[in-house]
């Protein structure tokens, strides 16, 4: 079922302000980075791990490109910091109906696209202790050509 640690999604006022906190204060690099108009925000993903199933662990840093966005209004309501905590999953699909079948919320009927190419869901907080649970299936890695 879930296999890592994906990715900590943090919010953020100003994303290069960010990023250069975390590439000077930890020495992250900027791994991706992409608009997400669905989403309304704009991201950098800081690569911190490889991981053994072949994935990586990130810290996503999050920036709204407009208000109603749900990081917009989570960043004017809570302020800048942790939004959400996001596990690697084989298979989200299946993942997220074997979870909702244990009585948690799942916020999308169906997956959505994520960073990265990857497919996404969300599990409500009120069911998981608080926490905006994410649930990512990473997209497949192209192998290089020769």
């Amino acid at each position: 079922m879930l296999t890592r640690i994906d990715h900590i999604g943090i919010a953020c006022h100003d994303l290069d302000a960010t990023v250069e906190f975390y590439r000077a204060t930890y020495g992250f690099e900027v791994f991706h980075t992409e608009v997400n108009e669905e989403q309304g925000v704009r991201e950098a993903m800081l690569k911190i791990n490889e991981t053994s199933d072949g994935g990586a662990s990130y810290l996503q840093l999050l920036e709204p490109t407009r208000e109603d966005s749900a990081v917009g209004k989570w960043l004017a309501k809570n302020g800048e910091g942790v939004h959400h905590i996001a596990f690697g999953a084989a298979d989200v699909d299946g993942d997220s109906e074997e979870i909702r079948g244990k009585g948690v919320r799942v916020l999308y009927d169906e997956p959505r696209r994520g960073s990265m190419g990857s497919r996404i869901t969300f599990l409500h907080p009120k069911d998981c202790h608080g926490v905006l649970t994410e649930l990512v299936t990473s997209a497949p890695v192209e192998s290089p050509e020769h």
